[in-house]
Formats: C-alpha cells, structure tokens, sequence
C-alpha cells in the first residue's frame, strides 16, 4: 500500500530513473553518478555494479529489487509501488537500472506509475549492453562495407517463446543483437539457418564490461558448440552480423572455412 509521511523534515518527493550502463562502474554518466550522490533510497536491480553504490550518501537506503532474467524476486508491481512509497516518505529515489532505462527496462512504465501520484521523475540514460559490450570487443554494430543497420531484439518474450522479431530481423543483412537469448541459442541459430546463414559471424558475450568477461565467437553453425565449450552462461547478449569478423578472434575461424572451402 501506498503511504505518506506527515513529518514536516521529509524532503519533497522526486524519482530519478538512472541508467546504471553494461556492468564496468566506470561506465556510468557522470550525470548519474550526481543523481545518486542526492539520493534519499536507492533502488537497484541485479544487474548493476554494486560499487555504483558508494556513490550514494551513508545514510541512504539501499534496496535490492532484482530483476535479474529468470530470478523472480521483486514483480514490475511491486517495484513501482516501492519506488513511490519511498519517495513519498524519504524525499529523492533513484531507480538504478542495468543499461539504458528506456532499452528492454521498463522504463516508462515507472515513469508513468510515478506520473499517476504526481511525482515528478526523469531520466538519466545509459549505455546499453546492446552497444556498449560489443564496442568494449571492439565489434562495431555497424561498419561501412558491412553493416548499415543494426537491430536489438529480446531473445525471450513474456510468454519464454522466442520473439517474432528475431524471424523478421534474421531475414536482414542487418547486425542483429539478442538480448535475453542465451537460453534460446540453439533455436535461435535455427531461425538463421533457415535463412541460409549458416556461415555468418557470432558472438556470444558473457557480463559484457566486468571482470567476469567472456566471449564466444563462432559461426551460426558452431556458435551453441562453441558457447557450451567455453562454458558461457547468462547474463550474456548475442551478436550476429559480419561485423563480428572484425574480431581478432574470428580470423582463424574465417581461414579453417577458407581451407575447407578450397577442399
């Protein structure tokens, strides 16, 4: 249930919503960072960098509200009426959100909660993964020669099929970025096989930007064997696209078809 406070030291209510970036602390918007240094709560999801809490005052509250893929913790409800209670009763929350707020985050919706009791709220963007983690592999989206376009699609929808948009985007010479896919690789390659992109480049990229960092690079047809020798594992994206050949590590992949072509 939604409260108030009747104290009369409470500080007016607001909501920042801040877009933590990939995972590196260094990757957050200064911006950001000054949001969270006036901050009252601090809410923040499973995907952020914890040290990105150092940046708060002592005396602020921090509160973790998961939201990690497959983990149910905190329900999109409960998180926005949390949000609102605390900046009801506390005066600045900041909802810290891995990557962008506005991309696979929800992000208007809690806009729109707070909106519903008149709290004023903004936005703070951030990087997203689906950019920020393939740049940090030094795989641009895009590439004169190579890639004009670029789609971010979720792996995984609400109902855990597999998103109609990856059928749509898979038919494109576009660089293709799943989000939330991991899980569906093997049925997702299948989709790009039936498009007759066997060969085409893949990335897999395993918590993009942190310490914990790994990378999987392949091709449709050997990137799930691939993944499961590396033993990558979520939270990870998906790049598909011929601009993942511009990763060092796909050379030799490129010369072992190349010889085999040759025959």
């Amino acid at each position: 249930m939604i409260t108030t406070s009747t104290e009369k030291n409470i500080k007016e209510p607001r909501i920042t919503l801040v877009g933590a970036g990939p995972g590196d602390a260094d990757l957050i918007t200064l911006k950001g960072v000054k949001a969270l240094q006036s901050a009252n709560v601090v809410l923040y999801d499973a995907l952020i960098n914890e040290e990105l809490l150092g940046f708060a005052p002592a005396h602020a509250v921090k509160v973790y509200v998961g939201k990690r893929s497959g983990d149910p913790s905190f329900s999109q409800e409960a998180i926005n009426k949390l949000m609102v209670d605390y900046a009801l009763n506390y005066g600045h929350v900041v909802r810290l959100k891995g990557g962008d707020p506005f991309v696979f985050g929800r992000g208007f919706e809690e806009l729109d909660f707070a909106a519903s009791y008149s709290i004023p709220a903004q936005v703070v963007p951030g990087i997203s993964s689906s950019i920020g983690v393939p740049g940090m592999q030094n795989i641009p989206i895009t590439h004169r020669g190579l890639s004009e376009s670029f789609w971010v699609v979720t792996g995984t929808t609400a109902n855990h099929q597999v998103s109609k948009d990856v059928y749509e985007a898979a038919r494109t010479n576009a660089t293709v970025v799943v989000l939330m896919g991991l899980h569906k690789l093997a049925e997702i390659t299948e989709i790009f096989k039936k498009e007759g992109k066997n060969k085409l480049p893949v990335a897999v990229i395993q918590s993009g930007t942190t310490k914990d960092e790994k990378i999987a690079i392949g091709i449709v047809d050997t990137i799930v064997e691939v993944v499961e020798e590396k033993k990558i594992t979520s939270p990870a994206l998906i790049v598909f696209g011929e601009v993942v050949s511009l990763h060092p590590a796909y050379q030799p992949i490129k010369e072992f078809y190349d010889i085999i072509a040759e025959g």
